[in-house]
């Protein structure tokens, strides 16, 4: 199967740009993004199984970003969108 390339950009409500995240290989509802302490945290965990009769087997990846906010900018500003 193809592998979508899907971006994350994240925004503060005064319009700053603060990161675009790179989260190929999951799909947007295997993404979590928490905001607490002026720290983002953007989060991915995916499994797929896959059995053929005679085998079975399993791939799982995972993929944690985490950065802080920059000065002004409080948790309750931060948006994001995939």
């Amino acid at each position: 199967s193809r592998t979508k390339r899907l971006g994350m950009m994240l925004n503060s409500c005064t319009g700053q740009n603060l990161a675009l995240i790179d989260v190929k290989g999951f799909n947007p509802r295997d993404i979590t993004v928490t905001v607490k302490d002026g720290k983002v945290t953007v989060s991915a965990e995916r499994k797929v199984e896959c059995n053929t009769g005679c085998s079975k087997t399993s791939n799982y990846k995972k993929f944690v970003k985490e950065f802080c906010l920059p000065p002004g900018v409080c948790d309750k500003e931060v948006t994001y969108s995939v």
